[in-house]
């Protein structure tokens, strides 16, 4: 079932972004002298005595406990690729909504200048070095759009010596969702993911951080291919990142992979699968090409390739069923983190937010609002695999499940999950 188009001009583009999206908004009053005195000086130093000797406190008397860096370096932006730091921003800032008006999170733009080397990559020692001095003020930083494989170590380096979480959006945002959507393709289909046979095409970011979240669920078997085909133990050209999901076969080419798998997974090139291949794929196949805005393959052309096949296709966009979207996932996942004040963001908080999404789609009542924002009959199946960004409940079920993981997985300052869910 094709959505309804939306008619956008760029008239209408440029006007709603006309003096940014984003701003302060003040959280008290400031009405008279008294107020004054509380809010700056003389007041505000008894605030500062109190966090100086106690740094936790800062989580209670000022905006850190629900404030997130959205830190990037412009270097792999959307489909735009590397257009620096300044002309990110209103991606950024686009972030900065979705984490308020989704779950709640006052975050922030951090385009970070200074960071890239001669050739216009990323340095990895500058970037850890200056994010490391910023991350204070925030209760968590959401890295964006920062060119493999640099964002690799950025993330793992600053996990590591940061005491708050650190989540690369690029990395596992799409990877959760692409999990709670495979999770449902075994229900559907009534398989179970140890045995499923997955392709994915792409091998960057979220290509390879969707084969660790699909692993850790129990896939067994899964091919990965980048621009030059499979990635073979005998090649090469693999970086570390590449290697560790590196397998023996006589497979070579995306072709040769796909044929008699049960899940394609693309987040590539628009265009690259072909209907002969999806053609040549098991019984019902799963086909999620996640290339934005144009996919690997149309959902026109899989109906066309399967002839009457039952299949569950998924793409990124939202004009079609079943969007596979990041912002199903990160404003969600801090909340829980930072309702728990979490150290990081574990694999079980990841894995845990794609069981909540999973679940939520299974739902059987769906809220009028749903149906109303797409204007089409939700019901769970190959056409509603995965919940809407728009569902009142994701906040409930994916943040609280995100959040007592936290507390399972040992890295919450708080042991109780707030009565507020």
């Amino acid at each position: 079932m094709k959505q309804k188009k939306i008619s956008i001009t760029d008239k209408e583009i440029f006007e709603y972004h006309l003096g940014g999206k984003i701003g302060v908004d003040l959280l008290k009053s400031l009405a008279d002298q008294k107020d004054l005195s509380m809010a700056y000086t003389p007041g505000v130093s008894k605030i500062c005595e109190v966090i100086e000797h106690d740094p936790d406190a800062a989580y209670s008397y000022t905006a850190k406990s629900n404030l997130v860096a959205v830190v990037t370096d412009g270097t792999a932006v959307l489909g735009l690729g590397n257009i620096g730091p300044l002309a990110s921003i209103p991606v950024m800032e686009g972030k900065a909504v979705l984490f308020k008006h989704f779950a709640g999170v006052d975050a922030w733009p951090v385009p970070l200048e200074g960071v890239l080397n001669d050739k216009g990559r990323t340095d990895v020692a500058k970037f850890i070095a200056t994010a490391r001095n910023i991350a204070c003020m925030y209760g968590g930083i959401n890295l964006e759009d920062i060119a493999a494989p640099a964002c690799f170590d950025i993330e793992d380096t600053l996990e590591e010596i940061l005491d708050i979480p650190v989540f690369h959006d690029d990395q596992w945002g799409t990877a959760i969702i692409t999990l709670a959507a495979v999770k449902n393709y075994c229900i559907i289909t009534n398989k179970k993911i140890e045995s499923l046979r997955v392709v994915i095409n792409g091998a960057g970011a979220a290509g390879l951080r969707i084969a660790d979240m699909l692993k850790s669920a129990g896939l067994k078997n899964c091919l990965i291919c980048d621009s030059k085909g499979v990635l073979d133990t005998e090649r090469a050209d693999l970086n570390k990142y590449k290697m560790k999901h590196a397998v023996t076969s006589s497979k070579r080419t995306l072709s040769d992979a796909i044929k008699g798998a049960d899940v394609f997974i693309g987040v590539s090139v628009a265009g690259c699968v072909t209907k002969e291949m999806v053609a040549s794929m098991a019984e019902y196949p799963g086909i999620f090409a996640m290339a934005n805005p144009v996919p690997e393959i149309s959902p026109e052309e899989v109906k066309l390739a399967m002839k009457g096949r039952k299949y569950i296709m998924a793409t990124g966009r939202s004009d079609y069923p079943n969007q596979i979207n990041n912002v199903l996932g990160f404003p969600f996942i801090f909340r829980g983190a930072l309702d728990v004040r979490a150290t990081k963001i574990t694999i079980g908080m990841k894995v845990s937010a794609a069981e909540a999404l999973a679940a939520l789609a299974r739902e059987k009542s769906i809220p009028a609002v749903v149906k109303k924002a797409y204007n089409r009959v939700f019901e769970f199946g190959p056409d509603y695999l995965i919940p809407t960004p728009f569902d009142p409940r994701i906040k409930k079920w994916e943040s609280k499940a995100v959040a007592a993981a936290a507390i399972k997985d040992g890295v919450a300052r708080i042991k109780k999950i707030p009565d507020n869910y």
